[in-house]
């Protein structure tokens, strides 16, 4: 099987939440992609899960690029241990970056910006635009809300049958990369990437 995952973008908290197993999920996915070769792209921060997911591969001695609006270096600390540390001049530019510089996505535990990184993947997803996997890093049931709320909306069919979204799920840490792998695999060649006319109106 050809292992189409080379990048891996990280959506989770600049907190470190209340349950020590999302620090230990952190610092664990940090690690493993380290050790499968794998470059993580992420916010940048130095803090939290961010931090810890960061400063994990690194410490394995794994590669990292971090992307960082200006205005968030200072608030977020932004990791100066980075190979590659980028700064934009605002949000829509730092999350176009993340999704070119990646091939699939996954999220740990985090707040709303979290959130709605996720979501907007998942709504690009849907519409078509690209069919990078996403994933949910279901540590201690975090994201169950979510998928409840995204159940109910298939149910009351506000997501239609006809629309593809296809929201990969781990409950362990060593579950993720073989299912991105197994999800990116099945991908038809070419249609990973959202065209760059596209992308700049997103």
């Amino acid at each position: 099987m050809t292992n189409k995952i080379r990048t891996v973008c990280v959506y989770c908290g600049s907190g470190p939440g209340t349950n020590p197993r999302f620090i230990d999920a952190a610092i664990g996915f940090g690690k493993a992609l380290a050790e499968n070769s794998i470059r993580l792209v992420y916010g940048g921060g130095s803090i939290g899960l961010m931090g810890a997911v960061a400063t994990s591969v690194l410490d394995h001695g794994g590669v990292v690029t971090g992307i960082i609006p200006d205005f968030l270096t200072t608030r977020e600390n932004a990791l100066k241990r980075v190979q590659e540390m980028i700064v934009t001049p605002d949000m829509h530019e730092r999350k176009r970056l993340m999704f070119e510089r990646s091939d699939a996505f996954v999220a740990l535990p985090g707040g709303i910006g979290t959130l709605e990184e996720l979501v907007e993947q998942l709504t690009w997803q849907q519409l078509g635009r690209h069919t990078k996997p996403v994933l949910l890093a279901n540590i201690d049931g975090f994201w169950e809300p979510l998928l409840a709320l995204l159940s109910h909306m298939r149910a009351t069919e506000f997501i239609r049958p006809t629309l593809a979204v296809e929201i990969l799920k781990a409950e362990r840490v060593e579950e993720i990369l073989p299912r991105l792998r197994a999800a990116a695999a099945r991908v038809p060649e070419g249609t990973e990437e959202l065209a760059p006319e596209i992308a700049r109106r997103l």
